[in-house]
């Protein structure tokens, strides 16, 4: 199946399925499936959970069935959605796309087993007891992104030797935030270099942003961590390609798209082993008893074509580093 035939697949699926589902329940068991993010952006993270879904024996629309639903960046919009699901009474939900789907789907439901994906710590957040041994309905796997800053700006730093001051781009609805912003603080202050925070939450605040960024003269950019600039990936790369600005990202999927730099924990892996515990679940495994998962696998991602754009030569030590170059 073609890509776009595959998004446009996906993203009916949100608004179909439910109606379809109250004329003929399905004989298998039902997996909610909760996003922050939208279909458009999630192609290979869907991909790589149904892979881990099918390594760990289920099908969809074989022997399970999958009912979607996209908050697309509307973080307001997760407790309803969280709530219908519940409602149709799924046997796990697979709470994806950042901390909000998973946080809606625990308020939501204190006994459906909910198997996140996110990038925080889960025991600081109040999810779950302890990672070894999560305890309650949910489990799953963290990405601890915010851990990845202070490499992340090293390398724009050796990328871009005399900037002096950085840019960051961060989403203050995002639960992590908080600690995103010291983080950043923090790293850049160890370069002994400046950083201008610029945030945003929706698309009105991220057009302030990127004229906030330009305001300040930051000399390149730091997009953090956050499910809803996700769902703007797009129009963030256009942004820092059209002012010349070079930028790092969490995920490979923004260097791919022609972002600078990107470097961080593989997501689509992530959602691979997210896939393979909703199996484990629905063989009768408890999430209680699953240990929170950690990233084993990271994609640093360099693009020769947009740096040359840029003007730029990336050093290559840091080509040779890479696990991943665009040309």
């Amino acid at each position: 199946m073609r890509r776009r035939e595959f998004i446009r697949l996906l993203a009916g699926a949100g608004v179909a399925w439910p109606i379809a589902s109250q004329a003929q329940q399905p004989a298998g068991p039902v997996i909610g499936y909760l996003s922050g993010r939208s279909p458009e952006d999630t192609v290979d993270e869907l991909a790589a959970f149904q892979k881990g879904l099918s390594e760990g024996g289920f099908v969809s629309g074989g022997n399970v069935t999958i009912e979607y639903r996209w908050a697309r960046g509307d973080y307001s919009r997760l407790a309803v959605l969280a709530a219908e699901l519940v409602q149709r009474r799924v046997t796990v939900v697979a709470a994806t796309g950042g901390e909000n789907s998973a946080r809606a789907a625990m308020q939501a439901t204190a006994t459906i087993p909910v198997v996140f994906a996110l990038g925080a710590d889960p025991v600081e957040l109040g999810l779950v007891q302890s990672l070894n041994r999560p305890g309650g309905n949910a489990t799953g796997t963290t990405i601890l992104l915010g851990d990845m800053d202070q490499k992340r700006f090293g390398i724009l730093q050796r990328t871009i030797p005399g900037i002096v001051r950085f840019g960051a781009l961060v989403n203050p609805n995002y639960p992590p935030s908080a600690d995103q912003i010291r983080d950043l603080e923090k790293a850049v202050t160890d370069l002994g270099r400046q950083v201008f925070v610029a945030k945003a939450s929706n698309d009105a605040e991220l057009d302030a942003a990127f004229a906030a960024l330009l305001h300040e003269q930051v000399g390149a950019l730091l997009v953090a961590s956050d499910p809803y600039f996700d769902t703007r990936r797009s129009r963030i790369i256009a942004f820092v390609a059209q002012n010349r600005l070079p930028a790092i990202y969490q995920f490979r999927a923004y260097a791919v798209e022609g972002g600078l730099i990107s470097y961080g924990p593989s997501i689509t892996d992530a959602y691979r082993q997210v896939g393979l515990y909703v199996a484990r679940v629905l063989k009768g495994e408890r999430p209680a008893d699953l240990p929170i998962l950690r990233p084993t696998k990271f994609d640093f991602v360099v693009n020769l074509k947009t740096a040359k754009s840029l003007g730029l030569t990336i050093p290559p030590t840091l080509v040779a580093q890479a696990d991943e170059v665009i040309e």
